[in-house]
C-alpha cells in the first residue's frame, strides 16, 4: 500500500468544493482553521481520505482522477468538531450514519449525525448535512425527527442552517435559533438575554425568508409579504429602542418559551409602536395576522441578526430578498417590477451622484436607484456618521404602491439610522400634494421648492410642489396603463394636442418625462428608463422635440431585449439628460438664460449582453472549464456589458467636458 502523504486539507477541500470561495463562505464554521483540525491524506494514488473525528477511521472524500468528491463529508467533520469543542458534547454521546427505523423497517438512508441524551440511548439532536450548494427542503429531516422521536433537528450545508424543534407531544414543528450546549436545556435557550451588540450583522436574508415561508407561512392563509414586513418593522423598532433607550442595549425581539408571550411582545409592544414611530407605512389598526405558534417560528430566524449598522453587502442581500418576496405579489401588475440591479448600477455610475447632491426617484418602487446612489456617495465619505447623514438627508423617493414603497422605507430606515424621506404620494398628480396627508412630504421638500420671480407662479408652485430643485433624478416609471382622467391630464403640456386641446388619454411614462424635467434643477441630471418607441416611433416626434427644448441629451443606451424578462419583453432604453439652464428664478439670482444647443454629440450605445436568457433567468460568467467566476465576496459574476458601457460614457463625458 502506498505511503500516505502529509496533510493536504486546504488544497483538497478547495478541489472538493470546486471553488476556493465556497470554503470561505461556510459561515457556520468561521474562525475554525480547517487545516488544523481536518486531516486529509492521499492513501491511494489520486484518492484522498479524511480522518473521522469521532472514530478515527479513514473516510473517502476525493478522487483526483475523476475530479469527484464528497463535500458533505467535509461539512459533517466540521460539525463533529464544533459539536465537541463549542457545544461540549462528548464523542461517546455522538453517533454517525445511524440507521433510521420506520416502524419495523430500517431506512436505507442513515442520519448523518445523532446526539443522544445523557443516557446515551435516547436520540436528542439529529443533524442532516448537505453539500454547500444544496438548498433542498427539510422534509427528510422532519421524517427523521418523527421516526426517532428526537426533539431537535438541524439541517446544514455549512453556509446556512435550519433548526427544527418538536416539543413532545406537539405535532407542529417549531424552530430554534441555536442548539443547546451539553450543559444547557432547551428551556435555558429561552431565558438568554441579548444586547444589540451581540447580534450578527452578517447574514443571508434570502435564505431566512425562504425558511420562514417553508416552515411558518406556507398554508397559513396570510399575505406572506405583508406579514414578513410587519415582523421586520417590529425588529427595526426593537433595535432602535435597544440602542437609544434600554439599559445594556437589551433587545426584546426574541423567541419566548410561551408563543403567546412572543406574540404579545412582537405585535403589541414592538409592531404597534413601530407604526406610531414611522407613520405612513401601515394603518394604525394593522396587526400581525400570524398565529402565535407561526410567529414564534419566524422569530427564531431573525432574533440573532442585526439590521442596523450592517455592511453594503448585507443591504444588497436584503434588497434581493425583498425582490424575491415581491416578484409574485406584483408580477404583471400595473407595469411594476424590479429594475435589474446591473441596470441601476450603470445609471448611477454614469450620473455620478456626489456628496451634497439631492437625489430623487419619483417612482421609487423598491428603492434600487436610491440605494445604489447612496452607495456611490458613501464611497467618498470617511465616517459612518457622514454616511448616515447623507442617507437621511439627501435621498428622496415617492411611490403610491404600498408593497414597493415599504421596501424603500425599510432599506432607507436601516441606512439612515431610523430616518427616511420615502413618501406615499402620487408623483404625477399635484392634487395629491394638498391637504393633511401630504404634510410630512411637503415639510421635507420645502427647502427644495423652486422659486419664481412671478409671484403668481411662485405661489402656484408652493401649492402644487411641481417644480423642485433636485440635483439628480433616476427612475424607471411604470409603462403599463393610460391616464384618461381630465383633472390629471390638464396639468401636463405633453397631454395636449398642437392646438392646446386635451388628448383623451396619455401613457403614464410620457407624463413622467415632463414631471422629472420639472422636478430637476437647471443643470441637473436625469436618467429615465423608457420604451424604445418613445425615441424611435414617428408619432412620438413631439416628445423628442420637447426633450431637445428642455434638456441636453447626454446619452441613449439601448437595453437588451431580455433585460426585464420574465416581467415584460418590452424593448427599453435609458435616456440620460441634463436640463438646460433656461429657467430664471429667485433662487438662481437671475442672469442670462442658457440657449439650447442645436448640434452636439450624443453618446449612443446598445447592450449586446443583458445578463439574462430568453426566460428571464440570470446568466453568470464562466471560465474555459465552465466554472463560474466569483467576486471577492464569493458571489457569482453576472454576464453583462453595462459596466463597460458606463466606462465608455465616462470617457466621453471627459472628452466633451460635460459639467457634472
Amino acid at each position: 500500500m502506498p505511503t500516505a502523504k502529509t496533510n493536504e486539507s486546504r488544497k483538497i477541500i478547495d478541489k472538493i468544493f470546486g471553488n476556493p470561495d465556497i470554503a470561505f463562505g461556510l459561515k457556520e464554521f468561521e474562525g475554525i482553521d480547517f487545516n488544523q483540525i481536518l486531516k486529509i491524506t492521499e492513501n491511494q494514488p489520486g484518492r484522498f481520505y479524511i480522518k473521522d473525528l469521532k472514530s478515527g477511521s479513514q473516510k473517502f472524500v476525493y478522487d483526483e482522477t475523476k475530479n469527484t468528491g464528497k463535500p458533505e463529508e467535509i461539512i459533517r467533520q466540521l460539525w463533529l468538531y464544533k459539536l465537541n469543542t463549542h457545544y461540549k458534547y462528548p464523542f461517546e454521546r455522538i453517533e454517525t450514519e445511524k440507521s433510521i427505523r420506520f416502524g419495523r423497517e430500517v431506512h436505507a438512508k442513515a442520519a448523518d449525525v445523532v446526539i443522544y441524551k445523557k443516557d446515551k440511548i435516547t436520540p436528542y439532536i439529529i443533524l442532516e448535512v448537505k453539500n454547500p450548494d444544496e438548498k433542498k427542503s427539510i422534509d427528510q429531516l422532519k421524517t427523521y425527527l418523527n421516526s426517532e422521536g428526537s426533539e431537535i433537528g438541524v439541517w446544514s450545508n455549512g453556509k446556512d442552517k435550519v433548526i427544527l424543534y418538536r416539543p413532545y407531544p406537539k405535532e407542529f414543528e417549531d424552530s430554534l435559533s441555536d442548539i443547546p450546549r451539553a450543559d444547557q436545556t432547551i428551556d435555558d435557550l429561552f431565558e438568554i438575554k441579548r444586547s444589540w451588540g451581540d447580534l450578527n450583522p452578517k447574514f443571508d436574508f434570502i435564505e431566512i425568508v425562504r425558511h420562514m415561508e417553508e416552515l411558518a407561512l406556507a398554508g397559513s392563509g396570510a399575505n406572506v409579504f405583508e406579514e414578513i414586513f410587519k415582523i421586520v418593522y417590529a425588529k427595526l423598532y426593537d433595535e432602535k429602542l435597544a440602542r437609544e433607550r434600554r439599559e445594556n442595549e437589551e433587545v426584546v425581539f426574541r423567541k419566548y418559551r410561551d408563543p403567546q408571550k412572543t406574540y404579545d411582545v412582537i405585535n403589541n409592544e414592538l409592531f404597534k409602536n413601530a407604526i406610531k414611530e414611522w407613520p405612513d407605512t401601515f394603518e394604525p389598526s394593522d396587526r400581525i395576522r400570524l398565529s402565535p405558534d407561526r410567529l414564534n417560528i419566524c422569530v427564531a430566524f431573525l432574533e440573532n441578526i442585526r439590521l442596523f449598522e450592517i455592511g453594503q453587502g448585507e443591504y444588497e442581500i436584503i434588497d434581493s430578498a425583498f425582490e424575491y418576496l415581491i416578484t409574485e405579489v406584483s408580477k404583471g401588475k400595473k407595469g411594476q417590477y424590479f429594475t435589474p440591479r446591473h441596470v441601476i448600477k450603470m445609471c448611477v455610475k454614469m450620473m455620478e451622484p456626489k456628496e451634497g447632491e439631492y437625489v430623487l426617484d419619483p417612482a421609487c418602487g423598491s428603492g434600487g436607484f436610491l440605494l445604489h446612489s447612496m452607495y456611490r456617495v458613501w464611497e467618498g465619505l470617511k465616517t459612518e456618521s457622514a454616511q448616515k447623514n447623507y442617507a437621511s438627508k439627501y435621498i428622496f423617493g415617492f411611490d403610491f404602491d404600498d408593497n414597493m414603497r415599504r421596501i424603500s422605507q425599510a432599506l432607507m430606515l436601516i441606512a439612515g439610522d431610523g430616518k427616511h424621506h420615502i413618501f406615499k404620494r402620487d408623483s404625477l398628480d399635484a392634487r395629491d400634494w394638498q391637504g393633511g396627508e401630504s404634510e410630512d412630504a411637503r415639510v421635507a421638500l420645502k427647502p427644495l421648492l423652486a422659486r419664481f420671480d412671478n409671484l403668481s407662479d411662485d405661489k402656484a408652485n408652493q401649492n402644487s410642489y411641481r417644480h423642485l430643485n433636485f440635483d439628480i433624478i433616476l427612475t424607471n416609471p411604470p409603462f403599463a396603463g393610460e391616464n384618461p382622467e381630465i383633472g390629471l391630464l390638464r396639468q401636463y403640456e405633453l397631454a395636449r394636442k398642437e392646438g392646446g386641446k386635451l388628448k383623451n388619454n396619455v401613457e403614464r411614462h410620457i407624463l413622467f418625462i415632463e414631471r422629472v424635467l420639472d422636478a430637476v434643477k437647471p443643470g441637473g441630471r436625469v436618467a429615465i428608463v423608457l420604451p424604445q418607441g418613445v425615441l424611435n416611433n414617428t408619432n412620438m416626434k413631439y416628445i423628442r422635440d420637447y426633450l431637445f427644448e428642455k434638456a441636453r441629451v447626454l446619452a441613449v443606451v439601448g437595453l437588451h431585449g431580455n433585460t426585464f424578462k420574465p416581467h415584460t419583453g418590452t424593448k427599453t432604453s435609458v435616456l440620460f439628460l441634463q436640463k438646460w439652464l433656461a429657467r430664471r428664478s429667485l433662487d438662481e439670482g437671475g442672469g442670462e438664460d442658457q440657449k439650447p444647443l442645436k448640434d452636439y454629440p450624443i453618446f449612443m450605445a446598445v447592450s449586446k449582453k443583458g445578463g439574462k436568457d430568453n426566460s428571464g433567468d440570470y446568466i453568470y460568467k464562466k471560465d474555459a472549464n465552465r466554472n463560474y467566476f466569483h467576486n471577492d465576496k464569493g458571489r457569482k459574476v453576472l454576464d453583462h456589458d453595462l459596466d463597460e458601457i458606463a466606462d465608455e460614457f465616462r470617457k466621453f463625458s471627459g472628452k466633451e467636458k460635460l459639467e457634472f
